[in-house]
């Protein structure tokens, strides 16, 4: 079985629901302004894999929820998510996503930063439709943390004194938390009782962990064909993701050194020395056996479940989160 094919039978379960969130998503794109319809236009129609819209409609599937409130919040969802792409391109001076040139390399660094924060005001608009305060304080909270959570990124870049507690916090909080909000948010529609709700955020949680820790081995390791982006990104950007890590403290002095200067200096001069040192350190295998910890946890936090091709597809995305090359 292809790496893409339980994504596409998965998709296939939920495929008139995420019909549905498409045409939510087109009809809250519009703007009077044109270059706010175009940037966002773009960046929508790169496509991508939609997983946290995914996680809403098959939470809520799971919990047998028949209304249309799942659509409009995995298109919140969706919005969230692109605005931190948005800003995350910015930041990070990128220039190539999903296999083409990214929004601020197409329309300026300036133009990017203002449509991203017409999405994310627009999610809120878009909140009050479900008029539940709870789901309010769930997806405000999650937005604060993934701010939190890029801010703390921001403050590690070039450090390579980190500590994995110290890197797993930043997956947790930029990544992890909107994975954990949307599994929540199906959970709440569904009419979940509190134990299963903490269940279901539970697994969006370590499921958003084991992706990140996924695109760390990537990183390293895919076809940029495949991945849609420049191998040894994280490392021009003096970011240290856990392979670096992991060399650092396990590696020999050389090697040590090595990956500390590359994290403190960026750049891609060292790239294939880093390289090495990973591989002679098994950092990639290590950071693999990770993401399948945490994988394990999420797979676990379904138990309570009923069965359903809902609750089936919650663990194929699982098991597709760790054996993805894209």
């Amino acid at each position: 079985m292809s790496n893409t094919q339980p994504l596409a039978a998965l998709n296939a379960l939920i495929e008139p629901d995420l019909r549905a969130v498409d045409a939510v998503v087109r009809a809250r794109l519009h703007s009077e302004v044109v270059l706010v319809r175009q940037v966002a236009e773009y960046i929508i129609s790169a496509g991508g894999k939609r997983l946290r819209p995914v996680l809403v409609l098959l939470s809520a599937g799971a919990l047998g929820y028949h209304g249309t409130h799942h659509h409009e919040l995995a298109a919140v969802v969706e919005f969230i998510h692109t605005a931190t792409l948005l800003h995350d391109d910015v930041v990070d001076e990128s220039d190539l996503r999903r296999g083409r040139s990214t929004a601020n390399a197409m329309f300026g660094n300036a133009a990017s930063v203002l449509v991203g924060d017409f999405l994310y005001s627009r999610a809120f608009q878009m909140m009050l439709t479900v008029n539940d305060m709870r789901v309010m304080r769930v997806l405000a909270d999650a937005t604060n943390i993934i701010a939190e959570g890029e801010v703390l990124q921001l403050m590690n870049c070039h450090n390579a004194d980190i500590e994995v507690e110290q890197y797993l916090q930043v997956i947790r909080f930029k990544t992890a938390k909107l994975f954990e909000a949307a599994a929540r948010l199906g959970a709440m529609l569904g009419g979940a009782s509190p134990e299963i709700e903490a269940d279901l955020a539970s697994y969006g949680m370590h499921l958003g962990t084991a992706f990140q820790l996924i695109d760390d081995v990537l990183d390293y390791s895919g076809e940029e064909a495949t991945t849609g982006k420049h191998l040894g990104d994280d490392l021009a950007e003096g970011k240290p993701t856990l392979p670096l890590i992991h060399v650092m403290q396990h590696g020999n002095a050389e090697q040590s050194a090595c990956v500390r200067h590359a994290i403190e200096h960026g750049g891609r001069d060292d790239f294939s020395v880093v390289l090495e040192a990973i591989q002679a350190t098994d950092a990639l295998a290590v950071t693999r056996r990770q993401a399948e910890a945490e994988i394990n946890i999420a797979i676990a936090a379904l138990h309570a479940l009923p069965a359903s091709t809902y609750r089936e597809s919650l663990l194929q995305l699982a098991r597709f989160a760790i054996a993805r090359n894209h």
